[in-house]
């Protein structure tokens, strides 16, 4: 009887590229498509071209690393598990940098100017609670498949 790693979980590889997705078209859609957010975001007129510069920047950075994230996940052969925890740090980091560019003075999620008619999801700004609930995922994926890569299957008997 030989032991081997068991593959990585389908639904594992489906919540991380799920969050890829997400990471790559949701500032796009976000911040310069959709009316009611974009207003608040690119096409808001009280801001200065140099926030618009670097909303634009976070934009593409978005869809760079949700199309490489996407790319190394759907790689065939290979570290098949390796690939899926390099995905989810990919795409992990734009969500990581929403929390930490809260920790800079003079930032918030929103401009003074919307903070009385945003809604909130659970209390948080709804960027802020997207980013925890991909983060969640992400984390959960890869748990699950640190667990299951601790766990040899059987073949042969």
């Amino acid at each position: 009887m030989t032991m081997t790693l068991k593959p990585v979980s389908k639904v594992s590889r489906a919540v991380v590229g799920a969050a890829l997705v997400v990471t790559g078209v949701g500032p796009l859609l976000a911040d310069f498509v959709v009316p009611r957010s974009a207003r608040q975001h690119l096409h808001n007129p009280n801001w200065p071209p140099h926030a618009k510069f670097h909303n634009a920047q976070y934009i593409v950075m978005g869809m760079l690393s949700g199309g490489l994230g996407l790319r190394v996940l759907s790689r065939r052969g290979g570290d098949q598990r390796a690939q899926l925890y390099t995905a989810a740090a990919i795409g992990a980091v734009p969500w990581l940098g929403m929390f930490g560019a809260s920790l800079f003075p003079g930032t918030a999620a929103s401009d003074p100017e919307f903070e009385a008619t945003e809604p909130k999801v659970l209390g948080m700004h709804p960027q802020l609670f997207l980013a925890l609930v991909l983060l969640a995922g992400v984390s959960g994926a890869v748990t699950v498949e640190r667990a299951r890569s601790r766990r040899p299957r059987r073949i042969g008997g």
